[in-house]
């Protein structure tokens, strides 16, 4: 492949990549205010459409390896960087690039956030459940016959034959 043609690949695929993390960014503060005003069903539904944005960035990452691989370069930052500088030598796809991996950035801060959110949230539902249950639960002994006392009551667990 010649310089031009991975050129042309590589800022495809940033592009594709920058407009995909920028629709992650309004679907993450969109979940983000779903979970704040616990709504359960509008966030179930933004999930949805994530999973389907995660998956679009994943194809992206999944054909700039592939580009990798078809030139020798190993997938890492140092890889990727060879790769551009190779391809694209006057270096007009570094502000893109750079907008991309910022874009990144940006998305990983937004779901850290929702991620503390969600486990605040799970907290404290767990917390008031705990509450629920401890206020329910009965004593449970068991006697050397194999009978169960609940609360005075007598259950034989154990019957003989």
């Amino acid at each position: 492949m010649d310089q031009q043609t991975c050129r042309t690949k590589f800022a495809r695929l940033i592009q594709e990549e920058t407009a995909a993390m920028g629709e992650l960014s309004v679907l993450l503060e969109r979940e983000f205010t779903y979970l704040k005003d616990s709504q359960v069903e509008a966030l179930g539904a933004a999930m949805r459409e994530r999973q389907q944005c995660v998956v679009r960035i994943l194809k992206v990452d999944d054909e700039r390896r592939a580009l990798c691989r078809a030139l020798g370069r190993p997938f890492d930052l140092k890889g990727l960087q060879a790769l551009i500088a190779w391809c694209d030598p006057q270096g007009t796809l570094l502000s893109a690039w750079e907008a991309c991996t910022t874009a990144a950035t940006q998305c990983r801060n937004l779901n850290d956030r929702n991620s503390a959110m969600a486990g605040a949230r799970l907290q404290h539902v767990q917390a008031r459940l705990g509450l629920l249950i401890e206020g329910r639960r009965e004593t449970v002994t068991y006697g050397p016959r194999g009978t169960c006392s609940v609360a005075g009551e007598r259950h034989g667990l154990l019957r003989e034959v």
